[in-house]
Parts: C-alpha cells; sequence; structure tokens
C-alpha cells in the first residue's frame, strides 16, 4: 500500500482538501506536514460545506487518523475552535494525533506577524497575519516552544522567557507597543494543555509503523509550490516547505517512502496575498473568474487575484516535486468560453523563457505567451468519465497534461466530493 504526497502545484487554494477527500475511503492515515492555520481547504460532503484550516481534510472521513505532524505550527485557539465546531456538526474527531515535536503559535507570534507587515508597508509580504512566520522564525532560531513544552511548566517557562526577552524590545522600542508578560503567554498555552495531552504521540514512529504494516498514508501539503519558502517566489512566500521534500522532513517519514506524488492544479490559476502572477487579469475577465469560481480565501476572506492557467508554472511544479499524477480542478468553471487562453511560456524584455526563470526580477517582469484552445459551452458538472465531457473539455484537458508534463489523472467537475472523472487511480 502506498504513501502518496498531495499538495498545490500553484499558489494554493486548488482543491488539495477535495483530492485528499477523494482517497477518504481507502487511506488509514492523512498529514499535515506543514504551515499553520493560515490556509483553508473546502470540503463538500453530501451538500454540507466545510471550512478547515489547521486540521487535515482526513478528519472528515471515518476511520482515517488525522495527523498533525512535526513540520507544522499549531494555534492551539485555532484548533480547539475548529475541532468544537466539527464537533457540533457531528464529526467525530477522537482519532487525531498531534506531533510532540510540532511547534505552537504563542500570541507574541501574532503580534509580531501584525505590526511587522504594517510597518513594511509597501514592501509588505501579504501575510495572514495568524503568526505563522515568527513562530517558524523561532523554530530556525531555536527559541520555539514545542508541544511537548507544555507538559513541564518549568521548561515552558524557560522558553517563552526566552523568546519574549527579545520580542519585547521590539515591541517597545521600535514599534511603541505594550510589553507581553511572561505570565499571560504561559497561563493562555497551559489552558490548552490537559485537553490536548490526549492527543499528542511520536507521530514520526506511528506512521512509519503504519507503512510497515501496509497502511495507506496521504501527506497533505498546506499552501503550495510556488509558495514554497525555498522554491516559490521569494520573498513573497510562506515560512516552510510546501514542496514534496518538506512532506518528508515535517513528517519524519523519510524519501525512499513515498510511492506517489499528486499535484493539484486549477483549470485556470490564483493567488492571495502580493508577488509576481503572469497570467493575472486585471480586468473583467478576471472578474469573471473570480465570480464564477468563488474566488475568495477559506481562511480570510480575501479576494483572490485571478488569471488563465500556466503551464510554465505546472512544468515547474511537476519538476522540483517529482509529480506522477496531476488533478486538474474546477474545469467546470471555464464553461462557457468560447475561447480559452493559456500561458505556454514568457517574455522577458524580448526573450522567450519556455522554462521559470531562475532570476526573481525576470520573473517579476515576465509577460505570458498565450495560445488560445476552444472552448465549450455544455454543462460538465454531471460528467463521471472523461467521454462524458464535450470534445472541446477533453481536448482542453489533454493539451494542459502535455504542456504540463504530467499525467492528468483526476478532474474535478463541481464542488461535491462526487463530482470528478477518474482517469488514473491514485493510488493505483
Amino acid at each position: 500500500m502506498p504513501a502518496v504526497v498531495v499538495l498545490g502545484a500553484q499558489w494554493g487554494d486548488e482543491g488539495k482538501g477535495k483530492a485528499t477527500d477523494q482517497l477518504g475511503s481507502r487511506v488509514d492515515y492523512v498529514v499535515k506536514y506543514n504551515g499553520g492555520n493560515n490556509a483553508g481547504h473546502t470540503v463538500v460532503i453530501d451538500g454540507e460545506k466545510y471550512a478547515l484550516h489547521l486540521l487535515p481534510s482526513g478528519i472528515l472521513s471515518p476511520g482515517v487518523t488525522p495527523v498533525i505532524a512535526n513540520g507544522v505550527v499549531v494555534d492551539l485557539a485555532v484548533l480547539f475552535a475548529e475541532i468544537d465546531a466539527l464537533q457540533a456538526r457531528g464529526i467525530d474527531t477522537s482519532r487525531l494525533l498531534v506531533s510532540s515535536a510540532a511547534h505552537l503559535i504563542a500570541p507574541y507570534h501574532q503580534v509580531v506577524d501584525k505590526v511587522t507587515e504594517r510597518f513594511l508597508g509597501k514592501r509588505r509580504i501579504g501575510t495572514t497575519g495568524r503568526g505563522i512566520g515568527p513562530a517558524y522564525a523561532d523554530k530556525i532560531n531555536r527559541l520555539g516552544v514545542r508541544v511537548q513544552d507544555l507538559f513541564d511548566e518549568h521548561i515552558l517557562e524557560q522558553k517563552v522567557e526566552g523568546a519574549l526577552d527579545q520580542k519585547n524590545h521590539l515591541l517597545v522600542k521600535v514599534y511603541n507597543r505594550r510589553a507581553i508578560t511572561v505570565a499571560e503567554t504561559v497561563d493562555h498555552l497551559l489552558s490548552f494543555a490537559d485537553r490536548l495531552r490526549p492527543m499528542v504521540a511520536d507521530t514520526a514512529l506511528v506512521l512509519n509503523r503504519a507503512l510497515d504494516e501496509g497502511r495507506t498514508v496521504v501527506f497533505e501539503g498546506g499552501q503550495a509550490t510556488m509558495l514554497d519558502v525555498d522554491h516559490g517566489t521569494y520573498p513573497f512566500v510562506t515560512s516552510s516547505n510546501a514542496t514534496a521534500g518538506g512532506a518528508c522532513t515535517g513528517s519524519g517519514v523519510g524519501p525512499t517512502r513515498i510511492d506517489r506524488v499528486v499535484g493539484v492544479v486549477k483549470a485556470y490559476t490564483t493567488r492571495v496575498g502580493e508577488g509576481p502572477f503572469p497570467t493575472e487579469l486585471l480586468d473583467a475577465d478576471g472578474e469573471w473568474l473570480r465570480e464564477v469560481g468563488g474566488e475568495y480565501g477559506v481562511t480570510t476572506g480575501r479576494p483572490r487575484r485571478c488569471g488563465w492557467y500556466d503551464a510554465v508554472i505546472a512544468r515547474y511544479a511537476s519538476r522540483v516535486n517529482g509529480l506522477t499524477d496531476l488533478v486538474l480542478t474546477k474545469l467546470d468553471v471555464l464553461t462557457g468560453r468560447e475561447r480559452v487562453p493559456v500561458c505556454v511560456a514568457y517574455d522577458v524584455d524580448g526573450v522567450r523563457y519556455d522554462e521559470m526563470p531562475a532570476d526573481q526580477s525576470a520573473f517579476h517582469h515576465a509577460r505570458p505567451v498565450y495560445v488560445e484552445l476552444d472552448g465549450w459551452s455544455e454543462d460538465i458538472t454531471g460528467c463521471r468519465t472523461f467521454e462524458d465531457l464535450p470534445v472541446n473539455a477533453q481536448r482542453y484537458v489533454l493539451a494542459l497534461e502535455e504542456m504540463s508534463g504530467t499525467r492528468v489523472s483526476a478532474i474535478g467537475v463541481g464542488a461535491g466530493r462526487d463530482a470528478t472523472i477518474v482517469r488514473h487511480d491514485l493510488l493505483g
């Protein structure tokens, strides 16, 4: 039985939650390995919409063990608010495991995130203000507080004191904010300790033993390839590795155990936050994609920037992740277009780039080179086989498959759990 990584192959919001949920009945573990509550998954089951932020989407599938692994930064208030909301709707959350090595987002991380972003002004990154970046910075600077620290109050106080010693100087002397006390932070974190304790585990050991036993494990990436801190459009990126390699470091499962890497792409492209976006449409077409596609952030409610499909980015994502499959979502949104442009290359000051420019400045100045494909007008939301699709919709999918360099194994044609065409088994 396989270990499968499912990740975004654009700038996020591609429908990773639905792709993971599609595997749910045949999956034993779903693992969140990076990020925090700065991104959301929307899953629709029997007409019911579930918006998940920190929890893995596998929590909606009976019998699946959802895991928050060591690579995640956890806001405990958000975690338990999500759990309470799901339980109120009759969802069983009792199987959830949380890594003892996962880092915690403290209230001071959120304060620093918000004041720093405001201070940057026009050079802002476009963060969600939820403390994700500062929590990862503390992790790298060895000032972080981990889940296991909640169960030793003396160590917790020492770690919080060490983190605040520097931050309070910054808050008071640079940002003119009040100092944050060690006591208030420790009390806040300890208020969750008793409820969290039964969920805490050595999740790396659990997952490796599960694979030894022939269980199926899906690693669910937060954010997406183009937001990866190493391989994304730096500095307009997240603070963790959202690419396939992050699944290994973020979970404690070695790379030789990964069998499949599935990239999720929309039939067009969206982005939230600041940063370059070559196919962005600042016109009626962009507004049309936003409204028809419902392109507003699950976590923030922010309108997403919208543009046509970018095959250059898809090829790049295929390369840096070692993709074996693509899941193409929201094909139905394009219904009604007479012609559908697709970006096949970039023009940078008269020079054609068929692959991602290695230089940040070149990518910032990239202009899309489009080809136009024939559209379709037929309603495709009821299609369940590839042959059910209108001929032009089939041709669109096949063209994207060839341009992207990875086979399209599943196609989303609507919001519901069953509104998917499967061409190749993602677990086979």
